[in-house]
């Protein structure tokens, strides 16, 4: 979190109990980040309010500059104005959309999220973060190297807003069911496959420095373990990753992210590894 230098605030209304706002208010007075703040509108004229708002947050001690922009779409504005500000983080309220329209189109947010090329805090609640604790999704049992910078970001976000939440970071990794029916001979014993499993826990635990009460591994779909795990542990935030798929566009993003925005009951951070972010950046650029 430290890491953090720029924060582009989604406005929903120019207000200074903005819930997207307050969430960047929260990070940026530890991180001492610049507050970029943004109202996507084609029609009203929000340039007064802005204002006021941007003087009364420069009175309370915030670095911060304001604007109100369009640019076809509500993802394509937000991901234009990232990028010409540098922002490490974009901060956006999240509006779950109905089933029926999110069959037929692709929801605002899973837009957002598989275009994007930086950080995204979805905020759902207006649950504090004081005090609560931080769950961070990781996939202990896949050793590739994209997994694992992808692990070492995770980590080490959950870690800083668990210290800038005065609270504890909880990790899930969702164990993949073993292969009971295989027909072929050759494929690896389940019990083998549970061994390498909790042994990759182990080394994972060292170089992390989680103990067992701590990380909670389970057996089953991840997009129905996060949820359910948030929920037990009543966490204020959800840390996700995700991973270029090989062989398709870097473009897209996890459906174990996308699958697990609505259901969650608490704030969603979706970060992505290099592979996709120098993807994204390229087309932003185009």
């Amino acid at each position: 979190m430290q890491g953090i230098r720029s924060i582009l605030v989604v406005l929903e209304s120019a207000e200074q109990h903005d819930l997207a706002l307050a969430r960047g208010r929260l990070i940026a007075g530890v991180t001492q980040a610049h507050l970029h703040l943004l109202m996507c509108d084609r029609s009203q004229d929000h340039s007064t309010l802005l204002t006021e708002l941007k003087l009364h947050l420069l009175d309370q001690g915030y670095s911060t500059s304001a604007e109100q922009a369009w640019a076809g779409s509500l993802h394509e504005t937000i991901i234009g104005v990232q990028q010409a500000e540098g922002c490490d983080l974009v901060i956006k309220r999240h509006r779950a959309e109905q089933s029926l329209k999110k069959a037929l189109l692709t929801p605002v947010d899973w837009k957002l999220l598989r275009e994007c090329p930086s950080a995204v805090l979805m905020v759902k609640t207006e649950r504090p973060w004081q005090g609560a604790n931080i769950l961070a999704a990781v996939d202990v049992g896949n050793p590739d190297d994209e997994h694992q910078h992808l692990h070492n970001g995770i980590i080490d976000h959950g870690y800083g807003l668990a210290q800038l939440a005065k609270g504890a970071l909880h990790v899930i990794s969702a164990h993949p069911s073993p292969m009971l029916s295989a027909p072929d001979p050759l494929a690896p014993r389940a019990d083998s496959v549970e061994a390498r499993y909790r042994q990759a826990c182990q080394a994972f635990q060292a170089q992390f420095d989680i103990d067992d009460q701590h990380l909670h591994i389970a057996e089953g779909p991840a997009d129905e373990l996060i949820p359910y795990m948030a929920h037990k542990l009543e966490a204020a935030i959800t840390v996700i990753g995700t991973v270029a798929r090989s062989g398709l566009s870097g473009a897209l993003i996890g459906n174990t992210a996308e699958a697990v925005l609505d259901s969650l009951e608490s704030d969603v951070l979706v970060l992505k590894n290099q592979e996709i972010i120098h993807h994204l950046v390229a087309l932003a650029q185009r």
